[in-house]
């Protein structure tokens, strides 16, 4: 059997409008993996911008991007401020059977 090779993909290379961004933040959410919903969101920052989202932010560049990682932890008033920059809002609705 041949070996297939798959290029690295980018989530923030194909994000073009907010809904785009709503529904890949939607589905790193349904997933309940933090590391996975911090590296989209850090995606999703650097599909803005990184060095940008982090001034609005009032934060570094590389401690967004260190927070935004699989392995980061950021508080959650950041994920909050982080929606807000991006142009979203956290909205909760009750589970469906």
């Amino acid at each position: 059997m041949e070996k297939v090779t798959v290029a690295d993909w980018d989530l923030a290379e194909v994000l073009e409008t907010k809904e785009d961004i709503a529904v890949s933040l939607e589905v790193a959410l349904a997933e309940k993996d933090t590391g996975f919903l911090f590296e989209t969101l850090g995606a999703l920052a650097r599909s803005e911008g990184m060095s940008q989202i982090a001034r609005e932010l009032g934060v570094t560049r590389e401690g967004l991007y260190k927070s935004l990682s699989p392995n980061g932890n950021p508080s959650f008033e950041t994920v909050l401020n982080l929606l807000d920059v991006l142009g979203l809002q956290l909205r909760l609705e009750p589970k469906t059977a």
